[in-house]
């Protein structure tokens, strides 16, 4: 029988997050992990594996916190366009909720992440094309509705929208500016005549 785990995995999965998000995979060594995580070496190990494994793991945490929440509740609460520009002015708001401008977990493990390791890739890749599912399905839904542009298709507006979040968190960690992030989305939205952002502050 196997012996119950005598920790809080949520507490652990955040204190390991802070370590990644703060000093990178690469940078963070086990010893650094151990004492944000109050564990030993042996118990990381036996509930975790290996330090990509644990990273793996707190990435999946991070997300299910974070960017799947975000979208699912988006999805469900609002109509297709306001969902589009309320992405946008949450996650701005986020950005500077999380402080020291740390930037987005995933967008880090993407800038990260060598080409020698294709399970590391594949990862970030299946997360982009979430976010980008998430813009389709709400670019199609808007146009049906006659609540954004017809000029351009679902799926080219989808990865046009991709692409701006993205940059936009990779923007955040060298310009921590409010009125930078969002003067890069306000045109974005109103070429696509979607609604203005409420409000990016946090």
């Amino acid at each position: 029988m196997s012996r119950a785990r005598q920790f809080d995995e949520e507490q652990v999965l955040d204190a390991a997050k802070n370590v990644f998000w703060e000093k990178g995979y690469e940078a963070t060594s086990t010893r650094d992990l151990t004492a944000a995580m109050g564990l030993t070496n042996a118990s990381l190990y036996n509930a975790f594996g290996d330090k990509r494994s644990l990273y793996l793991a707190t990435l999946d945490h991070y997300l299910n916190n974070s960017l799947r929440e975000r979208m699912a509740r988006l999805s469900a609460s609002l109509p297709p366009d306001e969902a589009i520009s309320e992405f946008f002015a949450e996650t701005i708001r986020r950005a500077f909720d999380e402080n020291r401008q740390r930037g987005c977990l995933l967008v880090n493990t993407a800038l990260e992440v060598h080409r020698d390791d294709p399970e590391m890739r594949a990862v970030v890749a299946k997360e982009t094309e979430l976010i980008e599912a998430f813009f389709l399905n709400a670019a199609t839904e808007a146009q049906k509705q006659g609540k954004m542009t017809s000029s351009q298709s679902p799926a080219e507006i989808s990865r046009l929208l991709l692409a701006t979040a993205l940059g936009l968190r990779v923007l955040e960690r060298v310009r921590p500016d409010l009125e930078i992030l969002a003067d890069a989305v306000r045109p974005v939205l109103s070429m696509l005549q979607l609604p203005a952002m409420k409000s990016s502050k946090p």
